[in-house]
């Protein structure tokens, strides 16, 4: 699994750098996706989880999640666009999980609309770690030590 200064991302996802979310296939069509272990670092201890709802069909590009923590509150962005089919009750109910294991701790479900489109544009586990280095070196950020 690749490491970057300290933060695990696992090499079997698929990851939109950009916005901190890994996402991986269903094998039914639907994409799983959730918070990078560089999100869940960079935002704290997360207070608030609020998903779309399923059933509702989010834009590429916007929101399918609103979080909040101590020191942050903003969208969780989907690269992908369709319907949402699935949110994590769990993690409604205790959004510190992502915390503790943001790969465990998916936020939604989505029955994307093109992607065939949308996967190329993310990057492999396999191929993570030098732009998760240039993000962090970009946005300042030293890394996931506890």
């Amino acid at each position: 699994m690749p490491s970057v200064r300290g933060c695990n991302l696992p090499d079997d996802l698929l990851y939109d750098v950009e916005n901190h979310i890994w996402i991986t296939e269903e094998g039914d069509g639907n994409i799983k996706i959730g918070m990078t272990a560089v999100a869940t670092a960079l935002a704290g201890e997360l207070v608030a989880f609020t998903p779309k709802k399923v059933g509702k069909t989010i834009k590429p590009g916007k929101s399918c999640a609103i979080v909040e923590s101590g020191k942050w509150v903003g969208p969780a962005k989907s690269v992908a666009g369709g319907e949402i089919v699935a949110v994590n009750d769990a993690l409604v109910a205790q959004p510190s999980l992502a915390n503790d294991d943001p790969y465990a701790n998916w936020m939604v479900i989505l029955k994307p609309d093109d992607w065939d489109g949308v996967k190329g544009q993310l990057t492999p586990g396999s191929e993570v770690a030098a732009p998760y280095e240039a993000k962090m070196d970009a946005d300042g950020f030293a890394g996931c030590g506890g």
